[in-house]
């Protein structure tokens, strides 16, 4: 775990009382985190974003019923880790296409909270091995692509958190061809961003799950 210098600052979003109160108390015990603010409807998250410096969003999956529609626009916004009590492996898996850096089962959260966080923050994704094969199973299917070696390669810098720009520099072609490559394969693999790229890395073995991102 790498370690750093100043707190990492969090919002936690549930509309459980009890469940939400408990994650703070847990989160206060911790010298490297801050909870900068709290949140029991989803309309209140972004006045919160815009208000207060936040490093990472702890939401409660079923939050107001459902809150899957709104992680897209809050993960462009702040790393998030979803909080839910359902295993249901299309949420999860939905969840992650939408942007989510982490899921936490809230029966384990106590035991996994703070390795989600840490690795989230590392810049890894996180997910509990009762879920991961499971979840990256439904996102994916190997079966599809033929990929070329240079997609692999590609596949694999992409994964690791390069950028188009850096992709290039590495592997000595131009920006334009990476992004060509790219188009090909996201067809391919039928997938519908580099979340979903770096999944499917980790599933067929182009990267390990925890890789770290460099």
């Amino acid at each position: 775990m790498t370690m750093h210098a100043t707190p990492l600052r969090v919002i936690v979003a549930d509309d459980h009382a009890l469940f939400r109160e408990g994650l703070i108390n847990l989160l206060k015990l911790q010298a490297d985190i801050t909870v900068v603010a709290e949140a029991d409807r989803l309309d209140e998250i972004p006045p919160l974003l815009a208000q207060f410096a936040c490093d990472l969003l702890l939401l409660d999956l079923g939050m107001e019923g459902h809150s899957l529609v709104d992680i897209a626009s809050l993960a462009a916004q702040v790393p998030v880790i979803v909080v839910t009590a359902s295993d249901i492996e299309d949420d999860l898996a939905e969840a992650i296409r939408s942007g989510a850096r982490g899921i936490v089962l809230k029966r384990f959260a106590v035991k996994t909270l703070m390795e989600a966080i840490h690795a989230v923050r590392d810049g890894h994704m996180w997910m509990p091995p009762s879920v991961q094969a499971q979840v990256i199973a439904s996102l994916q299917d190997t079966s599809r692509g033929n990929l070329t070696v240079r997609e692999r390669e590609i596949i694999r810098h992409v994964a690791l958190g390069r950028r188009n720009a850096e992709v290039a520099k590495d592997l000595a072609i131009s920006e334009k061809t990476v992004k060509t490559h790219l188009v090909n394969i996201f067809h391919k693999l039928g997938v519908r961003d580099r979340v979903g790229l770096t999944l499917y890395a980790a599933r067929v073995g182009i990267i390990g799950v925890r890789e770290q991102r460099k």
